[in-house]
């Protein structure tokens, strides 16, 4: 388990931002097999002592980058209307998906996580949070009248972020404007028709 981290400012935070940019650039670079902290030490500048004593394992230091994924994420957009943010969670995993680094780093991390336990728990904390940042675009068009009461908030924002995931990691093809509205789209249409009403939240006639 990764050990808990405290999120100081000064000396502390910068050791901080140094190691986990550099074990994102060394993931993306040299994979998981490849990193070891005496590495992750040298790219970041900082004493190898001081890296072993606040992360341990670079495992550890995976969950603190994942973390900091976390902390740093944009907000979920607030439209007024279902189609609205939708298409604003697309636009916002396509432009992470297709910016340089983010769009590898998620890349590696998703590989990182299919052959060690801890990155994929760190893995899964962050699209947990991120899908929970959404849910309200759902559960406010519930509110609205958009959607039938049950809806199930995460599975429909899990539905516009997929195939563009799908579309990335099965075709290496990065997904465009066209692609963020085709999600959306068909997100929202699903939600209509109460394809993510929950089996317990089914109203019967």
């Amino acid at each position: 388990m990764a050990p808990e981290m405290s999120r100081p400012g000064g000396r502390t935070a910068r050791v901080r931002s140094a190691v986990l940019s550099a074990a994102g650039d060394a993931l993306i670079e040299l994979g998981l097999p490849g990193l070891d902290l005496a590495e992750l030490a040298r790219r970041a500048g900082v004493g190898k002592t001081t890296v072993y004593r606040r992360w341990g394992s670079v495992p550890a230091v995976l969950a603190d980058l994942v973390s900091d994924m976390v902390e740093t994420s944009a907000p979920r957009a607030d439209t007024g209307t279902l189609d609205g943010d939708l298409l604003a969670n697309a636009e916002l995993v396509r432009s992470t998906l297709g910016d340089p680094r983010q769009g590898r780093l998620l890349t590696a991390l998703i590989c990182a996580a299919v052959d060690d336990a801890g990155t994929a728990r760190a893995l899964r904390g962050f699209y947990d949070a991120r899908t929970a940042v959404w849910e309200p675009c759902v559960t406010d068009a519930v509110a609205r009248g958009e959607l039938p009461a049950g809806t199930d908030a995460a599975a429909v924002v899990r539905a516009v972020s997929a195939p563009l995931y799908h579309q990335l990691l099965t075709r290496g093809a990065r997904p465009d404007t066209a692609d963020t509205h085709r999600a959306a789209a068909v997100a929202a249409a699903a939600a209509r028709a109460g394809a993510f009403v929950s089996a317990g939240g089914r109203r019967t006639s």
